[in-house]
Order: C-alpha cells, then structure tokens, then sequence
C-alpha cells in the first residue's frame, strides 16, 4: 500500500446502533481498490463484545462497511457505503480478536463477521476467518448471501456457521423490500446444503412487508427442505435505527410502521415448526 493507513485509536462501539459515518473518507479509490482485492485492509464500523444473538455462546462481532442491499427495514444504513468504515489493516483486526480468545472458548462463543455485508470485503474475510480458524475460535458469517459465490469451498470450511438472511421468497417482493433478486441468495443456500455447511436462518418479521403467510411458507419449505438449517431467527422489526435514516437524510416509509404483535411472531413461527424447523 503506497498510501500510510493511520491506525484506529479503538474499534469498539456502544453498540453496532452506534452512528458513525465517513471514516474512510480520506482513503483513496486506488488503496481502496487494493485492499478489496488482497484483504490487506478492512472497512469496518466496529467490533462490539458480548454479543448472545449472533451465533452461539457469547461473541465478538465485527460489523463491515458496505452492502449492496437497501433494505427498506434496514437499522444500520450507515453501513451501506464503504467509506463510512474506518481503515483497518488485517493485522490490527486479528490482534483484537486475539484478546478475546480464551474468553471466547470459555463460554462456547466465538467470533462472527456481520454488516453490511461482509462478502463485499471477501478477501478480508476470508484472511480473518482463517486466522480465527488458526487460533481455534468459532467463526460464523452474517450474510445476505447475494456474493456467496465469491467464496470457494476451501474458503467456506474456514466458516463454523453461516448465519443465512432469507428476506422473501417471492422475487418481486424480494426486489421491493431489499432492491435485489434472491436468486443468488436461494443459490448459495443449496450450495450450503450440498456442502453440509451449517446454517442458522435469519428472518425479519415486518408487519405488511414480510409477514404474507404464502410467502412464508415457501420460505419454511425451501429451509426445511435443505437438511443444514439448526435454527430459525425470526426477529421482529423495529425503530431503533430510526434516528440513523434521519440524521443521514434518507427517506424512510416505515416510520408509522408497528413492530409485529406477539400473535403475528407466534404465527409465523408456527409455520417455521411446521416444517420441523426450530425456532427462536
């Protein structure tokens, strides 16, 4: 890298809630275009600790900058462009994660890379992932699955557990609802399938968005029918990224939107059970 890469005081946030925006704006297109293509360098909004809802035991999260998705629910929309990650170089992340090593085997946890979405930064994932594998950490993979393709199956045993967004079935409310088609996401389910890679599906429960019934349903069908789903997340919508689209000044629809009643989770994880899927 010919361009000096300052190096952060501390990657850690309050929360991944936490607002942060262009802290890769000084960087330049050409380190930029480096660093995706050799994984020298991450683009990351923050590590938290202490995380019991991204994977098993308790975690480590580190949440990339950058995702081709718009999600109209979406509670990090600072994550979406690249240069609102702060520059880290691959050494300095693998060092934080050392720390947390021995903590992490003690309580069965691990360490998950989230977004965004990670797969738009593979090389640096793929680097990180191994050098977790190195030092016996459980890794696990938060993606849309849109870019899943860019990993080779070598790469995917460096992951434990891919924990697998799914937003719709039906690829015009897919394309709605995210700006993307599923077919690639439906694509790299099989693949994790055939591959005996375990999965966790993640399911967003958005009050007249995601809560169709049919479309659920083939969602539980499709899951249920690969054989290498442990567990289904739905996780009921909410406002707390609210306040990010404001201070971004991104027009949000679904400010007047209710967060699901408890009959509507109890609904649509009865359709996940049905199927012989558990649910969370």
């Amino acid at each position: 890298m010919t361009q000096q890469i300052p190096l952060p005081t501390s990657l850690h946030a309050r929360s991944p809630y936490e607002l942060r925006t262009d802290m890769g704006r000084n960087v330049s297109e050409s380190v930029v275009k480096q660093a995706l293509d050799s994984g020298d360098i991450g683009f990351l909004h923050s590590f938290t600790t202490g995380s019991t809802v991204d994977g098993p035991g308790v975690r480590v999260v580190a949440w990339t900058a950058g995702c081709q998705f718009r999600c109209l629910y979406c509670h990090n929309p600072d994550t979406w462009s690249l240069t609102n990650g702060m520059p880290v170089t691959l050494e300095r992340a693998v060092e934080e994660l050392r720390k947390y090593r021995h903590g992490l085997k003690i309580m069965s946890g691990g360490f998950t890379l989230s977004g965004g979405e990670p797969l738009m930064q593979d090389r640096f994932a793929v680097r990180l992932f191994a050098a977790a594998q190195e030092m016996g950490v459980h890794t696990a993979l938060d993606t849309n699955g849109l870019l899943g393709d860019r990993l080779s199956d070598a790469e995917l045993e460096t992951i434990s557990l891919v924990l697998l967004d799914i937003k719709a079935w039906d690829p015009q409310r897919h394309k709605h609802l995210t700006g993307k088609d599923n077919a690639a996401t439906l694509a790299f389910a099989r693949r994790l399938a055939a591959r005996k890679r375990t999965v966790w599906l993640r399911f967003v429960l958005v009050p007249g968005l995601t809560d169709d019934a049919e479309d659920v349903g083939q969602i539980a069908k499709f899951v249920a029918s690969l054989g290498n789903v442990a567990r289904v997340d739905v996780l009921p919508f909410h406002q707390m990224g609210l306040f990010k689209w404001k201070k971004l000044g991104i027009h949000y629809t679904l400010e007047d939107n209710p967060t699901p009643s408890v009959e509507l989770v109890q609904r649509v994880c009865g359709q996940f059970r049905a199927e012989g899927l558990i649910t969370y």
